[in-house]
């Protein structure tokens, strides 16, 4: 079985893969993961709406 060889860092990768890594949270964090709740939650409301236009509102039929 053969061995991989260790890895040799430089000081300059640790720092690059950092700043890609706080990089990629940001954009994570702020950008994508609250585009999808508002996605998330338009869709679901759209969805809700979609039904009540065809059912009806909910609670009892009436007098």
């Amino acid at each position: 079985m053969s061995e991989v060889p260790p890895q040799h860092v430089t000081e300059q990768e640790p720092r690059s893969r950092r700043r890609q890594e706080l990089l990629t949270f940001l954009v994570l964090a702020f950008g994508i993961w609250p585009l999808l709740a508002v996605g998330v939650v338009g869709g679901y409301g759209f969805i809700i709406w979609m039904l009540q236009i065809v059912y009806g509102p909910p609670g009892p039929l009436g007098p």
